[in-house]
């Protein structure tokens, strides 16, 4: 159990380097440029390539899907962590707009404000469970607007009736 905490709570640096090499990711081209305000906040670039790019030269649609999946489930599971809670975290569902090709490189930035932490917090310790989707945009570094991205993120508290399992 030990070695199972040691490995879910890590640093802002060490989380970067492993999804940045994270086979899903790093195969796609999708670079964490930077984890920062104690995971309040999630900088990503997702760089055009031989390995990602359609047959009209813009970036495959489903690559930039890709890209935004993990972030906010990744940023509450470490917050909640800190704070004390055994959580467990998902992306419950997704949407994508797709306004533009992306012809170039495309970044994205998730910050998580004050009262978004707190009104997570607030319904994991009152209901045991906290759901609630959130907007991303998709721009190139000219801020040009590709695509649009709704996440919607699941927390249960664990603390709260629901058990860990053994996989085997």
């Amino acid at each position: 159990m030990f070695l199972i905490l040691v490995i879910m709570i890590i640093s802002q640096n060490t989380l970067k380097w492993v999804m940045r090499f994270y086979p899903p990711l790093f195969f796609q081209r999708i670079w964490v440029k930077t984890f920062e305000n104690d995971f309040r906040s999630c900088t990503v670039k997702l760089s055009k390539s031989i390995l990602n790019k359609n047959y009209n030269g813009s970036i495959f649609g489903g690559t930039i899907y890709a890209a935004t999946d993990p972030f906010y489930a990744l940023l509450y599971d470490q917050l909640m962590q800190r704070r004390g809670f055994k959580v467990r975290v998902w992306l419950k569902s997704a949407s994508i707009q797709y306004l533009k090709p992306a012809r170039s490189h495309v970044y994205f930035t998730i910050t998580l404000t004050d009262e978004m932490i707190a009104e997570a917090e607030e319904a994991l310790k009152q209901v045991g469970k906290f759901v609630k989707a959130y907007p991303m945009e998709i721009k190139t570094k000219d801020g040009e607007l590709c695509a649009t991205v709704m996440n919607e993120v699941y927390i249960r508290n664990l603390h709260q009736g629901e058990t860990t399992s053994v996989a085997y």
